[in-house]
């Protein structure tokens, strides 16, 4: 007698849960990102430093072989390849597997140590152990601060970021190449989005100018434009070389700021209290006092309460550079601009955004 086959039991249906749905199995997967979320700033440097993006730049086809590349950049091939793999995975640059060779995207052209969009020199401040050291200290500061706790910066280096670059030229110039290779990308974004910021306004004074890269990129712009780069004497003694329609001027904006019909001023107040910002607008507004068409125009960044925009995380990435790195600046909401342009002095602002971590805030007395 055959033995009939047992039935077989019905297999259980799996279900399926989306990964985006369940948070326990997305937070097991994103941890990872902050237990090694230093490895991309770490190794986007090594490929600035070892020149990457600048050999696939010169190199005369679009693609390059790891041994073409190796060879030019004197590396360990199979070092070499690692770093690549990396830097593929997050689409810096693209690799050809059919050749086995490699090329540039768009944002490894930003990697380049030259070029209107490069923020290699950006990259290379804020990877320097002396921006890094403060990071450190965050904690201390934050627990400490209503007790008179020192910042960050001053905790691991003795003295605020400004002093320091004084005493230290070498890093006051990575900040100014820094700032410089920042300007390059957001003042023609200001230009083209903003130009009836600029219309009748003859004479402009860049406050906190650096080496003069956003004065003469305004002036590309709008050909009409006197400036006046006005930044500490040590900065502006390094400024480019001499422009038409562009004179450098040494001096304090706590103390003063020359006359001109509109001040300027790009990523300067973020570094400040806001008293300190008082300070400093009310010398900007006695500086556009004389003339009729008179305002201050302003490049930073304005944080939406409830924002979802593309750059939302990097402007509150830099509020956190804000608290290691000075000793009260800070990313501001429109509340907060309008709370130290109304102590300032100044009746009323307007606000434009633009394709740049800032918008564009116009300052009227």
């Amino acid at each position: 007698m055959a033995l009939e086959k047992p039935a077989a039991e019905p297999k259980p249906t799996a279900q399926v849960v989306s990964y985006e749905d369940d948070e326990e199995a997305k937070a097991g997967v994103d941890i990872w990102k902050y237990v090694f979320g230093f490895t991309e700033m770490a190794v986007v440097k090594c490929a600035i430093d070892l020149g990457i993006a600048d050999a696939m730049a010169s190199h005369p086809e679009p693609s390059i072989s790891l041994s073409q590349l190796s060879s030019e950049l004197g590396c360990c091939p199979s070092s070499l390849r690692r770093i690549l793999r990396f830097l593929v995975h997050r689409k810096i640059f693209r690799h050809h597997a059919d050749a086995d060779a490699y090329s540039q995207t768009p944002l490894s052209r930003r990697l380049l140590t030259r070029g209107e969009n490069s923020m290699a020199a950006f990259i290379l401040l804020e990877s320097t152990p002396v921006m890094l050291a403060p990071w450190l200290n965050l904690s201390s500061h934050v627990a400490g601060a209503s007790a008179g706790a020192p910042p960050p910066f001053v905790t691991a280096h003795g003295d605020d970021v400004w002093a320091y670059s004084v005493a230290n030229p070498g890093h006051s110039r990575l900040i100014d190449d820094a700032m410089a290779c920042h300007a390059r990308a957001a003042v023609p974004a200001l230009a083209e989005d903003c130009p009836e910021v600029f219309e009748g306004v003859l004479t402009v004074v860049d406050v906190g100018g650096g080496n003069g890269t956003a004065l003469r990129l305004l002036r590309k712009a709008f050909p009409w434009i006197r400036g006046i780069n006005f930044d500490l004497p040590h900065v502006v003694a390094g400024a480019l070389p001499p422009c038409e329609g562009v004179v450098d001027v040494g001096g304090d904006m706590f103390q003063g700021v020359p006359k001109a019909d509109a001040a300027f001023l790009m990523w300067v107040l973020h570094d400040w209290s806001d008293s300190e910002c008082v300070q400093i607008l009310k010398n900007c507004r006695e500086a556009i006092s004389e003339s009729k068409s008179g305002k201050v125009i302003i490049a930073e960044a304005v944080i939406g309460e409830e924002e979802d925009g593309k750059l939302t995380g990097a402007r509150l990435a830099l509020d956190m550079v804000m608290m290691a790195h000075t000793s009260g600046g800070k990313e501001r909401t429109e509340k907060d601009w309008a709370h130290v342009l109304r102590d300032a002095g100044f009746a009323k602002y307007t606000i434009k955004p633009v394709r740049a971590i800032q918008s564009i805030i116009e300052a009227f007395p």
